[in-house]
This record gives structure tokens, C-alpha cells and sequence, in this order.
């Protein structure tokens, strides 16, 4: 029997789908497809975790990065070039914060029964680390931008729900090869890349944020044009 966080809830991810393919800024349905298709990936998780030094540390101390994340002040006091700053300079331009992002997930997966632990830890983890991965990868915070960083991700974790939200993107990129092009190299990037999930993020805020590159096996950033999701919402009231 399947337990109640491996449960697949297709018809439910598939509703939330049908939503943020007309309006890509409806966060909560991103947590919604991910929580109803995650299967036992978070637990995949959780276990990889466990053979690492750095990952069993992490899933005894269990500490709370957006405690960190929050802090902009501090944030702003690490060097010019550092991940924190990068990570800083990404959230201010988007115009988010890691609470938001935290509040959103909550929106998404009302009623939700919390998972045993360490999995309840990781799923947040997941969620908390998601823009910082966003600056040591290079990706933006736009709709193709976000679709790209997904794949990386789904090549990092193989998760179901990361999956359908990809051929979301991918069904929106039709007749655009280029932006195609960005979110299939987001997935090559992710298998080439070291393990992120398993990464120390607050030991390595203060570092140049080219040092994380390298030390993560992280190409340069790609360049790439962006698609904002006003293009996408407009297109979706056209047709």
C-alpha cells in the first residue's frame, strides 16, 4: 500500500497544471503538481542524503536556511562576487524573498499531513534552496529561466512532478527552438553537475560565487532571451 507521502494524485496535479499553463505567476499550483506527483522521491532524497558526511549533518542538524536567506543586511556585508550577494541581487531583481516562496508552498499543499522526518525537512529544504540554486546555476526568474533551472532539477532528482511542469514549458516553447534549446541544456547541466541537494548552501554564501561554480561542477551561466510570463499569459488569452 502506498503511504501517504508516496501517494500519486494525478488528477489533481493535472488540474493544477491546466492552471499555471494560463497563468505561469500562480505559484501555488507549482507546489500543488509537485507535492501530488513527488511520489518517494523526497525519501530518494533523504537517503542519498544519509552517504554523504555533509548530508548526514544536515539531516541530524536539520537547520532552517531561511533563517539566513531573510537576512538581507547580513547578506549585503558578504564580499562583492560571494553567493550570498548573488543570491541577494537575484531575489531583489525578481522581487521575491524566501518567505514568499515558503508562504506560496503553503498555499499549494493546504491540509497537507506533515512527513515523517528527516523527509518533512527535505521537502522544505527543496523549496528553501530553490533560488539559491537559481544563483549559482545562472538562471533568471523568468518563465523559461524557471523552466530551464527545472530540468536541471529533474536530472538532480528525477521527480515526477518537476517532469510535467517541464512539458508545460516545453508545450509553450513550440515553434521556439532557442528557448527549447535552453530548458534541454538545463537538463544536461544537471547531470553534469555535482549533487546540489546534498550542498552545505550557508557554508558557502561568503564564497566567490565562481569558486561554488567550480567546486559544483557549474558551467558559466548561459545566456539566453528571456520569456517573461506576460508574453505567455498573452498568448494564452489569444488563443
Amino acid at each position: 500500500m502506498a503511504t501517504s507521502h508516496s501517494r500519486i494524485e494525478l488528477g489533481r496535479a493535472l488540474r493544477a497544471a491546466r492552471i499555471l499553463a494560463a497563468d505561469p505567476d500562480d505559484l501555488p499550483q507549482v507546489f500543488t503538481i509537485i507535492e501530488a506527483l513527488s511520489g518517494a522521491t523526497l525519501k530518494r532524497i533523504a537517503d542519498r542524503m544519509a552517504t554523504s558526511e555533509t548530508g548526514r549533518k544536515l539531516l541530524g542538524e536539520r537547520p532552517d536556511i531561511v533563517d539566513v536567506l531573510a537576512d538581507r543586511e547580513a547578506l549585503a556585508r558578504l564580499p562583492e562576487g560571494s553567493l550570498g550577494r548573488a543570491y541577494l541581487s537575484f531575489v531583489e531583481r525578481e522581487n521575491i524573498s524566501a518567505e514568499g516562496i515558503r508562504d506560496a508552498a503553503v498555499r499549494g499543499t493546504t491540509g497537507r499531513t506533515p512527513l515523517p522526518e528527516p523527509v518533512e525537512w527535505v521537502h522544505g529544504r527543496m523549496r528553501d534552496t530553490h533560488d539559491l540554486w537559481h544563483a549559482a546555476v545562472g538562471y533568471e526568474g523568468d518563465v523559461l529561466g524557471e523552466t530551464a533551472l527545472l530540468a536541471f532539477s529533474f536530472a538532480q532528482t528525477q521527480n515526477p512532478g518537476i517532469a510535467l511542469i517541464i512539458a508545460i514549458g516545453l508545450v509553450k516553447t513550440l515553434g521556439k527552438p532557442e528557448a527549447r534549446s535552453v530548458i534541454l541544456d538545463g537538463f544536461r547541466r544537471g547531470r553534469k553537475a555535482a549533487w546540489l541537494p546534498g550542498q552545505d548552501w550557508a557554508s558557502m554564501l561568503a564564497l566567490p560565487v565562481d569558486e561554488v561554480r567550480r567546486r559544483l561542477s557549474l558551467e558559466a551561466p548561459p545566456v539566453y532571451t528571456r520569456v517573461n510570463s506576460s508574453e505567455v499569459k498573452a498568448v494564452a488569452a489569444a488563443a
